[in-house]
């Protein structure tokens, strides 16, 4: 049985932790329901473990309806820059996102950054070595550390798409 962990997810500006939603994406990406069913099954199953305030309901369940999409490989309409780093959390992992975040403060740029550990969300993103780096829905690099200057040209890419 898995363990519920937290995971963070965008709630209007905030980045905002909820226990059991990995279990809970886990569970309804195995079964074939609409979006709109997804987020209801999965807005009960927060609501069970985590404190959501009154009048968020809709916050909440357009946060997790990214999410399940997000989970599920499925295109998100997003402006800006989302960057998804995988890996076991090893230092070669860790070094990547340093050298992301080094990048985006060198070119005054911002952008939500992920680092995905579930080895089944790994998986499901076509990762099949890490670290791994992905960009807008781009995998750019896998199983390697990219130079500098190649996080650089490939964030400048995907900031003028």
């Amino acid at each position: 049985m898995d363990t519920a962990t937290q995971r963070f997810i965008r709630i209007g500006t905030a980045n905002i932790g909820l226990i059991g939603l990995d279990i809970a994406l886990n569970s309804i990406a195995q079964q074939e329901v609409s979006e709109a069913e997804a987020v209801a099954f999965l807005f009960d199953e927060i609501k069970r473990q985590n404190y959501i305030p009154p009048g968020n309901t809709k916050k909440y369940k357009e946060a997790l309806l990214t999410a399940y999409r997000k989970h599920c490989n499925i295109a998100i309409d997003e402006e800006g820059l989302v960057i998804r780093i995988f890996g076991t959390g090893c230092i070669s992992c860790n070094s990547l996102q340093t050298l992301v975040i080094e990048t985006l403060a060198r070119l005054k740029l911002a952008a939500d950054i992920e680092q995905i550990h579930d080895p089944d969300e790994i998986g499901r993103a076509g990762v099949t070595i890490t670290p791994a780096l992905m960009i807008n829905g781009t995998l750019k690099s896998s199983g390697l550390m990219p130079t500098p200057v190649q996080v650089q040209q490939w964030i400048q890419e995907e900031n003028h798409a």
